[in-house]
């Protein structure tokens, strides 16, 4: 932790209907060194779709202020174990950072082992220069994804759980459809996880 390569950031998230704050819940308990990665704020705001990726200024601003910049080894880590410090990880893949990693286990097994833990609010890092890239491969457009699935070019993978995936659950966000895009196939994220 005390490695001035390594940057920490705390990327939970929660579903709507949790009820959960998770900003509160990282001034409550968190990592030392850790910074809050808000994925509502790091987000197209101005799009009406949740979570659209920003643009790479934004990023590269926001890691900024996060004192995270090139040459920084990223670990990120989440209040669930692993759900939204994927997200994080991803999202600095797609912006071309590619040091960065998702903590075996997150706070809960952070937590589990005894470690130690930090309260209140953080301290402000010390802005560093931070170069987005965006990497388009990464990224398929609503088109894109159309083309592929009418095609068979390519093949959607559904993370969400299996009653959702069929549409027998409700969605957790207002205005989202129950079921799936036809052609994609169901892989509920935590069937991967041990």
């Amino acid at each position: 932790l005390g490695s001035p390569d390594i940057a920490v950031i705390d990327a939970s998230w929660h579903l709507p209907a949790a009820g959960r704050d998770a900003r509160a819940e990282f001034h409550a308990a968190r990592i030392p060194g850790a910074q809050f990665f808000d994925i509502d704020e790091l987000s197209d705001t101005g799009n009406s779709l949740p979570h659209m990726l920003p643009t790479p200024e934004k990023f590269s601003s926001r890691m900024r202020k996060l004192g995270i910049g090139d040459g920084k080894r990223v670990i990120a880590y989440d209040a669930a174990g692993l759900f939204s410090a994927a997200r994080a990880w991803w999202m600095f893949k797609v912006f071309g950072h590619d040091d960065v990693a998702v903590l075996d286990g997150g706070l809960p097994k952070w937590i589990a082992e005894g470690r130690p833990l930090d309260d209140g609010l953080p301290l402000k890092p010390q802005e560093r220069h931070f170069t987005a890239r965006y990497q388009s491969m990464m990224v398929r457009d609503l088109a894109e994804v159309a083309v592929a699935l009418e095609s068979g070019s390519g093949q959607v993978a559904d993370a969400r759980s299996a009653s959702r995936f069929r549409g027998e659950e409700a969605e957790p966000r207002a205005g989202v459809r129950a079921g799936h895009m036809p052609g994609a196939r169901n892989v509920h994220y935590a069937s991967l996880l041990n």
